[in-house]
């Protein structure tokens, strides 16, 4: 596994009312939504991402109000085209 280090002013952590470890999850989870929203990744790799098993990252989705599938619609019309 990759580790990657990120400066944070202290100030975003009292705000978040977070220590560093949580933040991190926190971050984790944002970023794995953000990407899956934005279809970058699938719903696999986002659990990965967020460090939890797929059942979770959906009750995640779930606790945020976020969609839990996402669809391409363009593809979505193309599939109906071709019944």
């Amino acid at each position: 596994m990759t580790t990657v280090t990120v400066h944070m002013p202290d100030e975003v952590l009292a705000v978040m009312r977070n220590e560093p470890e949580g933040f991190g999850r926190e971050m984790r989870l944002a970023a794995a939504i953000n990407w899956y929203h934005r279809g970058i990744i699938s719903q696999e790799i986002a659990a990965q991402v967020a460090g939890l098993d797929r059942t979770d990252f959906l009750l995640a989705l779930a606790s945020r109000s976020a969609d839990s599938f996402v669809v391409d619609f363009d593809d979505l019309q193309r599939e109906l085209r071709h019944d």
